[in-house]
């Protein structure tokens, strides 16, 4: 896991290495192992921050180079079949890394007979010296960040939109369209940012480049188009396979030259990727939990603790700690934190970093099997209503973090990307099934602000996470082999038709089990206890600090022009009245701790 940066240019550029250097040192973070850069005709530039997990000897460092010298490498992320991919190929390797053989299987048989092939999470440039092409590649579902400018002068990218601004090239220019998208998602579909003419490069995509700075996008891969909806199944069957394949996903993530462990919030995912860990590896698995004195679920962290004999480290974090942390996060983040427990997970990963550089966690596994059962049931809470709006309506009033009731009378901004999504989703929606659209669009929307959360908080302290139940062909045998009644399965009959009368907030987790497939393959690991109580996900109690919330939001938000006169108390107020009333008055609040940080100097320089 790393940190790569780069420019390419229509013309020669001054103080090129210079500019890459800068670029590197902002993400130092990243990769505190080495560092070092490519240059060619002050046109081209590749920078590389490297944390070593595979062959950590100096001759894997990157840039890396094709013995032909025509292929130009920076890589960040682990492809965890290179080794299979490596017996393909007739090259002459020197290293053991993963990076070489993306080199050499790009220079044998092109970027995408490797991409077709490819079992990881990256973000990867390549420059190919005798066309003059410059590849910028980004993993299936958007594990690894890749963000770019180009204005047709000058092409920047980086894993971190701060490398962007550091090159001197490039203006900072606060995008206020990403406020509306920001509070109702939570961060801001790609490819846009907080940042004008910055964007992110597509998961599942490269970006093909040349000389003049002309750019394709290419889709190597999206969500299966397969959608098991069948009602003849054998779940012996089912449950077998979809063991086969979870466990072939956590030990392909068990492979590194350095210390691994597990988060282990005492949750069912986190629960069960540890136990495969511990089952898997000879020596002790580190694990991690945090929580607050006003709330935690250590003593469900500790019952698998005390099962798998782990290594186990309980971390507790105090309101002022919690506070004292934020503005900081948002500096690494370069944008508005997303999720309340971003700041206690950053905590846990400087913590862990005194023993582990790797950790498993459990993201994607609600995506994959239905585990927000409350929104996943709306297809079926939407055909037992009055239907007076189409589905996807009825589905995106229910999903958003802000309502857009709310976010129309407090803010002052463009709409433009809602209503850019809306006609896209809409027109998606009417392709499919209800019941698939909500898979999709949690594979395809939702997870990726819970992805820039996990890297965020692991790489701002060198930490690489993993996330085994994103693995791709793990995706496509879910899609394909599970039937939607093992993911969100009715208790009976009698629940089935007594939830017809209810909404799902109400019998969601009591009439049904979201997650049903992977509760059922648990009971082989886990104890009861964990695998039936009620999912709670990552609890800070921002509601408990409402008062503080409310001091730092009048003192932060009183004359903010990008939201409408005079709406302060109206925003306290509204914002009390909601059920996620903390977390919603956080979120205002994290985007003026983030414009107030970058938006108030003139990154530019000559």
């Amino acid at each position: 896991m790393c940190g790569i940066a780069g420019i390419y240019s229509t013309g020669r550029i001054s103080k090129i290495e210079e500019r890459i250097d800068r670029m590197n040192n902002s993400i130092l973070h990243r990769g505190p192992d080495a560092g070092a850069h490519y240059v060619s005709e002050n046109k081209i530039a590749l920078g590389h921050r490297r944390l070593s997990i595979i062959d950590t000897r100096e001759i894997a460092n990157q840039p890396m180079h094709t013995k032909s010298d025509r292929w130009h490498i920076v890589f960040n992320g682990e492809i965890y079949n290179f080794q299979g991919i490596r017996e393909c190929l007739n090259y002459e390797f020197i290293t053991n890394s993963d990076t070489e053989v993306i080199i050499a299987a790009v220079e044998e048989k092109g970027i995408d007979w490797f991409l077709d092939r490819a079992n990881g999470m990256f973000s990867i440039a390549l420059y190919n010296s005798l066309e003059k092409k410059l590849f910028l590649v980004r993993d299936r579902l958007g594990i690894k960040p890749l963000f770019y400018y180009n204005d047709g002068q000058n092409m920047v990218f980086s894993s971190e939109i701060k490398a962007i601004l550091s090159s001197g090239l490039v203006k900072a220019e606060f995008n206020d369209s990403a406020v509306d998208e920001y509070l109702a998602n939570r961060y801001v579909r790609s490819p846009y940012t907080f940042f004008k003419k910055i964007f992110q490069v597509e998961p599942g995509s490269y970006l093909e480049v040349n000389n003049e700075l002309l750019s394709t996008q290419k889709k190597f891969w999206d969500i299966p188009k397969e959608f098991n909806t069948s009602k003849d199944y054998n779940e012996d069957h089912v449950l077998e396979g979809f063991e086969k394949e979870l466990v072939k996903a956590i030990k392909y993530r068990l492979i590194s030259d350095v210390p691994l462990g597990t988060y282990l919030s005492g949750g069912v995912d986190s629960s069960l990727i540890t136990a495969i860990t511990a089952l898997n590896k000879d020596e002790k698995v580190n694990t991690y939990t945090i929580g607050f004195n006003e709330l935690n679920e250590f003593k469900y962290s500790e019952l698998i603790a005390e099962q798998y004999k782990t290594n186990h480290h309980e971390i507790l974090m105090k309101k002022e700690d919690y506070l004292a942390k934020w503005e900081q996060l948002i500096k690494f983040k370069d944008s508005p934190l997303g999720v309340p427990n971003e700041i206690p997970l950053a905590v846990m990963s400087s913590k862990l970093k005194e023993k582990i550089t790797v950790v498993l966690s459990g993201e994607g596994a609600d995506e994959l099997l239905g585990g927000y059962g409350r929104i996943f049931r709306k297809p079926f809470e939407y055909e037992n209503s009055k239907k007076e709006t189409e589905f996807y309506n009825y589905f995106i009033h229910n999903y958003e973090y802000v309502p857009r009731s709310m976010r129309d009378k407090l803010i002052n901004t463009s709409v433009e990307y809602r209503d850019e999504f809306d006609s896209k989703i809409k027109k998606e929606f009417k392709s499919r099934s209800n019941e698939e659209n909500v898979f999709n669009f949690f594979h395809k929307y939702h997870v990726k602000g819970l992805l820039q959360r996990v890297d965020m908080t692991t790489m701002q302290t060198s930490v690489e996470a993993r996330v085994p139940f994103l693995d791709h062909n793990l995706i496509e045998y879910a899609y394909k082999n599970i039937p939607y009644d093992l993911k969100l399965k009715w208790l009976d009959e009698e629940s089935k038709e007594k939830a017809k009368e209810l909404n799902s907030n109400d019998y969601s987790e009591e009439l049904d089990i979201p997650k049903y497939i992977l509760r059922e393959l648990s009971y082989k690991y886990l104890p009861k206890e964990i695998i039936e109580r009620k999912k709670v996900g990552f609890p800070v109690p921002l509601n408990e600090w409402f008062d503080n919330l409310d001091i730092l939001a009048r003192d932060l938000l009183e004359n903010v022009d990008w939201l409408k006169p005079n709406v302060l108390d109206n925003l306290i107020d509204r914002s009390k009245k909601e059920p996620r009333a903390g977390q919603i008055l956080w979120m205002f609040i994290n985007i003026e701790l983030f414009k107030k940080n970058y938006f108030n100097k003139d990154w530019r320089w000559n």
